[in-house]
């Protein structure tokens, strides 16, 4: 099991590195990605994990790119 570390960033550093992660093939970031929007979610919305954010749907940025 690897050892987990926790960083702190603010909402527009976090939007910027999904932005970065969003450049790099989908099967090697998506479940990052997915860590990162549900961890941020459960920070700002407080519920404390009861909702996490889904995980991001490739065919909807695909659209949303053109």
């Amino acid at each position: 099991m690897q050892k987990e570390i926790q960083l702190q960033f603010s909402p527009d550093e976090v939007n910027l590195i999904l932005e970065g992660l969003g450049n790099l093939p989908f099967v090697k970031v998506y479940q990052l990605i997915g860590k990162i929007q549900e961890q941020a979610s459960q920070q700002v919305s407080g519920d404390n994990g009861q909702n996490p954010a889904p995980a991001p749907d490739r065919a909807t940025e695909r659209q949303s790119a053109k």
